[in-house]
């Protein structure tokens, strides 16, 4: 901190153009000043000022010096203000893009509404790529790995998918007792709107994976639609867990093949590299780190 203060000093004298004059926004003696850029000197092992009887002036060296000592003060002073702002009551609008599956995650995000009132929520739903610092949003929750350099991510939590189907059609089709049997089922897929390409289904056997050519009886580009059609006895699907936690609790769809599922998802909170974690901002980190997949 001495060493600070003494960069401090050198600045005030540069911009005032003599020691007095530096002395005097600061608040000590001309003297003291002189002599601490005389330490200062000393210690550099190089003038900093061209001094005369009527003016002083930066040498080369004192030109550099002060750059660096400007960008150090600068960066110490924005320090001080992200700590202060770090201990404030996160407030204000955050905006957040969510997967057209975060409707499943709304539990968790009205729960966060709760706890942090002072915080408006501007939700944005899409499975589209968004570009996370142009399109202005404070944070995206999505699942798979973060290619985005300019990106921070936290992992949320990782899932295995659930392949469920309601009992009536478990009564009427039979059970499934292994990854084959689907072939004889009513297969209900998801496709990814960004690629257009049907979510295989994390099949496996003693760790190796499966490949299968299911059937495909209906797909749909979000979840919903294939989580009522499965209720409604139309057919098995494969799922998020969180997507249909509600749905299995109340014993509307059962589980199927749990011991031939491999784990594939990832859910990662992103959030701009290049800007300060607000506090509304690591409230909302936190808050679904910590939440989301608690139950």
């Amino acid at each position: 901190m001495d060493r600070l203060g003494t960069s401090g000093i050198f600045v005030q004298v540069a911009e005032a153009g003599s020691f007095v004059a530096a002395g005097h926004r600061l608040g000590i003696s001309g003297s003291a000043v002189g002599k601490a850029i005389a330490r200062l000197e000393e210690e550099l092992g190089v003038r900093l000022f061209n001094r005369s009887t009527r003016s002083m002036a930066l040498t080369e060296e004192g030109s550099f010096f002060l750059e660096t000592c400007r960008r150090i003060q600068a960066e110490y002073e924005e320090a001080r203000a992200r700590l202060s702002r770090s201990h404030s009551v996160p407030r204000g609008q955050l905006r957040v893009s969510l997967p057209l599956a975060g409707m499943l995650l709304m539990p968790t995000i009205s729960s966060f509404m709760a706890a942090y009132s002072e915080i408006n929520l501007d939700l944005d739903f899409t499975d589209r790529l968004v570009d996370v610092i142009e399109e202005g949003f404070d944070a995206v929750i999505r699942t798979g790995d973060v290619r985005d350099t300019r990106l921070m991510s936290r992992k949320l939590g990782t899932f295995r998918h659930v392949i469920v189907a309601s009992p009536k059609y478990l009564a009427t089709s039979g059970h499934p007792d292994v990854p084959e049997d689907l072939l004889d089922h009513r297969c209900l897929h998801h496709r990814f709107a960004n690629s257009g390409r049907l979510e295989p289904w994390p099949l496996v056997r003693d760790g190796i994976a499966v490949k299968l050519d299911l059937p495909v009886t209906t797909v749909a580009s979000t979840l919903e639609p294939l989580i009522y059609l499965a209720e409604r006895s139309f057919g098995i699907t494969c799922l998020p867990p969180f997507a249909v936690a509600s749905e299995i609790a109340e014993g509307k769809l059962v589980r199927l093949l749990d011991d031939h599922l491999d784990d594939t998802g990832t859910f990662r909170v992103l959030w701009p590299s290049n800007r300060y974690l607000s506090p509304k901002v690591r409230a909302f980190v936190d808050y679904m780190a910590a939440n989301l997949f608690s139950a």
